[in-house]
């Protein structure tokens, strides 16, 4: 069993065929779906899953904590399943393609007291951006 599929089931999220197949897709690494290609690839698996279903799943999991929502540009919000260890991402400026990373170090600390204008900061997110060895070769 996967591990979103696990951590929903310890949650006692009730498991209908639809979003068990929507967890399945979202399994693996450095996953980043559109709604859109999780959708496509869930009607491999389950022909009759509506795009509705697949949307109201993933803000459903998105709710949860389960899985994260990232949105790195103006392109369409992906869907990422590693909601529980805290990374940061490194995105292609010519293919789009995310990576999950982990730098040492805490970015947080990087910011200056004169920087934080009074803010009492909670958290960080941080995009690297690149292009990534397919894209640079191409260039």
């Amino acid at each position: 069993m996967s591990d979103l599929l696990e951590r929903l089931r310890g949650r006692g999220w009730r498991m209908t065929a639809q979003r068990r197949v929507v967890a399945e897709v979202l399994e693996g690494e450095h996953v980043h779906l559109t709604a859109d290609e999780v959708h496509a690839r869930a009607v491999v698996q389950l022909p009759e899953i509506s795009r509705a279903t697949v949307y109201n799943t993933l803000g459903e999991m998105v709710s949860l904590g389960e899985v994260i929502e990232v949105s790195t540009d103006r392109r369409a919000k992906r869907y990422d399943p590693n909601a529980h260890r805290p990374h940061q991402h490194l995105v292609c400026g010519g293919c789009g393609a995310i990576r999950d990373v982990h730098p040492s170090g805490n970015p947080l600390a990087d910011l200056p007291a004169e920087e934080r204008f009074g803010f009492t900061v909670s958290d960080v997110e941080v995009t690297y951006r690149g292009l990534c060895p397919n894209c640079s070769a191409a260039a």
